[in-house]
């Protein structure tokens, strides 16, 4: 089937060979199983047959053996004679080694090129969800993105958004009249938790150059699809800057990405391994924002593939999009096991020559219960399959062949150094100096005013004692007088008020205002 990709199946213990239609990719995909029955090399064989189709791929490498995607499979392997006898069990004739064009990725820039986005990107849902904001808190912040929108402030990494914070915190009684009741303890708390983000490691993620979509959706120069690997290892010690990062990056596909219709083949195939925390404890509104991604991506050339241990892990709306699946054991010893066992087997198309639940139990490593979309994008029939055997390295390549690829990378130089460009933090720092100068200005003027208001009226005091004025008449009012004696009252207000500016308060105070948001751009 020169337009799919092989699965597996075959042989007498086996029903008929199972391909994935490239014409149905896009539908989405299942991977599924406990631990250690065969997800990731599922995985791999997988992202090998979207590559040599032309199709690009992303994925995460959770436990770090998905970078032997990037070297062939040899002859020495201990697992070489076990992998050519499965080929001919299940005739896959064309069976050989080979590696694939792999370009590495890492958050934190160790192992991978570094992948950034801006914290406008990100956007507020996004990052309410990364720091586990409570509902006032997120207000909070949805208020400080909405006025860096107003003000052209541009929110480009976790300084920036930490800076508007301050502000907002110390204009907090102006910007509740207007927006509703801003605490400052909220303001605190939101503080803090990008603090813990910073602690670890996230202020690199938050930045520019930010990520460029389309080099994610690059072919090799021989026509196969570049494999997108995320070391993930190090990432899964904070699996909600994890997760955060995958959704964000779907949202970004699904946004920028024009609609397609229904390609002859997927312009990208997205794997999402370790899917459950993607769905933990997530807010209603983010899970709705999964599923539209889910429905709607699919006509933008995009197919998703979830990888996690139960289908219950994934929502009901969610799990009914997903229509290639390749169901690994499950155990069932619980009651609640045996109840979602039964849920995932009543999912499938039934097949008469056996069943489905107790094959889902019975099934071992390497082995599946599959069901591929056919024609008109329905269901197969449930079919028990013996997975393929990888043509690339089984297991992770050595730091020094990373290390090679990552050198010969076409990408290499591109995200390597941060751009620290002008943004919010810079914007606000520079209102906040130019304001403390204007008042350290005027309260130079009005020291200025008041020494030569004491030279004056001492001037005026020696010129009358001179004459021999009479110390007991009242001496005439002169219309500078009159005029001193009408301005008293506003001078000794603007007194009280330059004397509150001199301190450290009223110079905050000024800068608040002379150095706020609603001065203008």
């Amino acid at each position: 089937m020169s337009d799919g990709i092989f699965v597996g199946g075959g042989g007498p213990d086996y029903g008929e060979k199972q391909w994935l239609s490239l014409k149905y990719a896009n539908r989405h995909g299942l991977i599924a199983g406990a631990t250690g029955t065969g997800k990731t090399v599922t995985l791999q064989i997988l992202a090998e047959g979207f590559s040599a189709q032309g199709v690009p791929v992303f994925l995460s490498d959770v436990k770090g053996d998905l970078s032997g995607l990037a070297a062939s499979g040899t002859e020495t392997h201990k697992l070489h004679e076990a992998f050519m006898e499965r080929a001919a069990k299940i005739g896959f004739e064309d069976y050989g080694y080979t590696a694939f064009p792999v370009t590495f990725w890492d958050l934190f820039g160790r192992q991978g090129h570094p992948v950034r986005t801006t914290v406008a990107e990100m956007g507020p849902l996004l990052i309410s969800r990364l720091l586990e904001l409570s509902e006032a808190q997120e207000g909070i912040l949805n208020i400080a993105f909405r006025l860096a929108d107003e003000e052209g402030l541009p929110l480009l990494d976790l300084k920036d958004l930490q800076a508007l914070l301050v502000w907002v915190g110390e204009n907090r009684d102006t910007l509740s009249l207007r927006y509703g009741n801003i605490a400052v303890q909220s303001v605190g708390a939101i503080q803090r938790r990008l603090l813990v983000l910073e602690n670890q490691g996230a202020a690199d993620f938050f930045g520019e150059p930010a990520l460029d979509l389309a080099d994610l959706m690059r072919t090799a120069p021989d026509g196969r699809g570049q494999i997108n690997i995320l070391a993930a290892d190090t990432l899964m010690a904070s699996p909600r800057l994890y997760a955060t990062f995958l959704l964000w990056l779907l949202s970004e596909l699904f946004e920028e990405l024009p609609e397609v219709g229904d390609p002859e083949k997927p312009k990208l195939v997205f794997f999402f391994d370790e899917a459950h925390l993607l769905f933990d404890d997530a807010p209603k509104a983010l899970v709705d924002k999964v599923e539209q991604v889910a429905r709607l991506i699919r006509s933008k050339g995009v197919g998703v593939y979830f990888i996690t241990q139960n289908p219950d892990d994934v929502p009901e709306d969610i799990l009914g999009q997903l229509g290639n699946r390749v169901q690994h054991a499950l155990r069932a010893f619980t009651a609640r096991d045996k109840k979602a066992l039964r849920m995932a087997a009543e999912t499938y198309r039934e097949n008469p020559d056996f069943d489905t639940e107790q094959a889902i139990r019975e099934v071992g490593v390497g082995e599946a219960v599959t069901s591929m979309l056919e024609k008109k994008g329905v269901p197969g029939v449930v079919q028990r399959t013996l997975v393929r055997p990888p043509s690339s390295q089984l297991g992770p390549i050595s730091a020094q062949e990373r290390g090679g690829v990552l050198y010969g990378s076409d990408l290499r130089g591109k995200y390597d150094a941060p751009v620290d460009r002008a943004s919010a933090y810079e914007m606000l720092k520079e209102r906040a100096d130019k304001a403390a100068a204007e008042a350290a200005a005027l309260e130079q003027r009005e020291d200025e005013m008041q020494a030569a208001e004491r030279e004056y009226t001492a001037g005026r005091r020696y010129s009358g004692t001179r004459v021999g004025r009479s110390t007991t008449q009242p001496a005439r009012k002169t219309w500078s007088t009159r005029h001193r004696d009408t301005d008293s009252f506003g001078e000794a207000m603007a007194k009280v008020v330059v004397k509150e500016l001199k301190g450290t308060t009223g110079r905050r105070i000024v800068r608040g205002i002379l150095g706020g948001l609603f001065k203008g751009r």
